[in-house]
């Protein structure tokens, strides 16, 4: 059985005492995970809220931009491996990194890995580095702004998205960007996930062209939420791309959505 943090924490404590496309509003009510096939198993999708998600993975559980309370995480199987991709604080907090990290081996930007201090990431990737961890190989991408009034929020060079390629399977994780060119010049991506939300990222119609010109096989709107409450629509998203990649609804906003 697969040890999740829920059941290793109680397993603890004792011891120390003695891929259908839904509409998007029955996904979001649903919760359900979805899982995509690789030679070697599945990768099954848990969205967790607004940029945090689990991978579960033929090579081990890997946690993308973990934030939140903690007990968020509690049914899913520990992390052995978390990625950051910046510091804003929807997608990097330094106590949830702490009380989820483990034995995971973490890595991050160079940004993130300043703010860690003592507690320094295992690896920290700038833009267009790589690097392989237990068979998967990861590379950052950039992730930054270029619209004039939107410069602030991401500037170039600092923020990363990443690419993971695990059994020829291969995921791309926007993290917070415009539809930049290194995302429009992507290759052979199996799934994606793609940010849309205002001031701080993109609209919908940026993402949807981006995603038309790289043509993922399978796409998860994303971090749609923010100050703007939500005037980027993943299905109007979705309608856009319906002819070149199926879309997935994670039921990011559960609270608001069910």
């Amino acid at each position: 059985m697969t040890q999740t943090r829920r059941t290793f924490l109680a397993t603890a404590a004792a011891s120390a005492g003695a891929i259908t496309i839904l509409p998007y509003a029955a996904t979001a009510a649903a919760h359900g995970a979805d899982s995509f096939a690789t030679d070697n198993g599945e990768i099954t999708i848990h969205p967790v809220d607004h940029a945090s998600f689990v991978m579960e993975t033929p090579a081990g559980t890997i946690y993308v931009d973990p934030v939140g309370d903690a007990a968020a995480y509690a049914d899913f199987p520990a992390a052995d491996l978390i990625l950051v991709t910046h510091e804003h604080g929807d997608h990097f907090n330094a106590e949830t990194l702490a009380a989820l990290r483990g034995e995971a081996h973490l890595i991050t930007n160079p940004a993130v890995a300043e703010k860690l201090g003592d507690a320094a990431p295992d690896e920290v990737l700038a833009n267009g580095e790589s690097t392989e961890w237990n068979g998967v190989a990861i590379d950052a991408i950039p992730a930054y702004n270029t619209t004039e009034d939107r410069l602030n929020f991401h500037p170039q060079g600092r923020d990363n998205g990443y690419v993971l390629t695990l059994d020829g399977f291969r995921t791309y994780v926007s993290g917070d960007t415009e539809d930049i060119p290194e995302m429009r010049a992507l290759e052979n991506i199996d799934l994606a996930f793609v940010c849309m939300n205002l001031p701080f990222t993109m609209t919908a119609e940026q993402a949807a062209s981006a995603v038309k010109e790289f043509a993922p096989s399978y796409v998860y709107p994303y971090h749609y939420r923010g100050r703007d409450d939500g005037t980027q629509d993943p299905e109007a998203f979705a309608a856009l791309v319906a002819d070149t990649s199926e879309v997935k609804f994670g039921g990011w906003y559960k609270e608001m959505e069910t």
